[in-house]
């Protein structure tokens, strides 16, 4: 059972390291490719792979027709209206802007879960929420305190966030009938087609004239793979089994790891202030995370077999 418990941990923050790759992979893609042909292409390849993955693991399921609307408002809400404000506000604010944006889901969906899911916010997940998100600010500002961006940007940005959180209260129902391969391959199956006017019509033209990129290509490749594929397998199966709450509040880990890869992939550079607010929003994981009772026992015992 702990083994289990530890499984489901590690797949939360891997799905977390992915989408916090993920931004910096769209900054890489930019330098050749428009947001609704990096998104397009970042679906057709993400289907391939999962329903060559379903079939050769024998576990995509077959959905059922009380569920097809469900698909469909699933996939509104992600990957169409997400994608729409991450993708484009990120040609407005920069990465780790659009980052600290997306890492207030937690702040906001404690209130879809309690509306819709009955989950309550206990103390110690409002206590660990709120650090976490300061220590996010201490990641992203600079020591005078600035925050400049563009306010279309932001706009879309928290386009994004209110769809993740409408994704998140959809999905925590599907979760409990379909697996996540299932989910994760009808849904970018679903969102090729949502996409697939806009890109008509705005960008086809466009990419024709366009040179091969090889390393905007390849940009796109691990988008499709890790951002697209694992990370959205990883996170299915840890709200399934952490629940809406304890699983949105690792998104506070995002920006913290986006202001890292930054740092060693496009040499923005890591300063004591980031440093410190890594250490703010690990803190804050942990306090929301873990059950006091039980720690503080545990510590007890530790305590008392010292003394023997």
């Amino acid at each position: 059972m702990g083994h289990n418990k530890v499984f489901v941990y590690v797949a939360v923050v891997f799905a977390m390291v992915f989408w916090s790759f993920s931004f910096v992979w769209v900054k890489e893609v930019y330098v050749a490719y428009g947001p609704l042909t990096t998104v397009f292409f970042r679906l057709i390849i993400a289907t391939i792979l999962m329903f060559f993955y379903g079939w050769f693991s024998k576990s995509l399921l077959k959905v059922e027709k009380e569920d097809y609307l469900t698909f469909l408002l699933l996939t509104f809400f992600e990957p169409f209206l997400y994608f729409m404000g991450e993708s484009f506000g990120l040609q407005y604010v920069s990465s780790t802007m659009g980052a600290i944006i997306i890492s207030t889901i937690p702040l906001f969906s404690p209130i879809a879960a309690s509306r819709y899911h009955n989950e309550k916010l206990s103390i110690r997940n409002f206590i660990g929420i709120i650090l976490s998100f300061i220590g996010v600010g201490i990641v992203v500002f600079d020591d005078s305190l600035n925050f400049i961006a563009s306010p279309l940007g932001i706009a879309l940005e928290f386009l994004a966030v209110f769809s993740a959180i409408a994704y998140t209260v959809i999905l925590k129902n599907l979760s409990n009938k379909y697996n996540a391969t299932t989910i994760i391959t009808y849904q970018n199956f679903i969102g090729i087609f949502f996409f697939l006017p806009l890109w008509l019509i705005f960008e086809s033209k466009t990419l024709l004239t366009t040179p091969f990129n090889l390393h905007a290509f390849v940009a796109i490749l691990k988008l499709a793979v890790f951002a697209s594929c694992l990370a959205f397998i990883l996170y299915t199966y840890s709200l399934k089994n952490l629940g809406m709450n304890n699983a949105n509040i690792f998104i506070n880990i995002i920006p913290v790891l986006t202001a890292i890869f930054a740092w060693y992939i496009l040499d923005e550079p890591l300063t004591f202030r980031k440093i410190v607010g890594i250490a703010v929003v690990i803190s804050g994981l942990f306090i929301a995370q873990i059950k006091m009772k039980k720690f503080i026992a545990r510590l007890v015992s530790i305590q008392q077999d010292g003394g023997r």
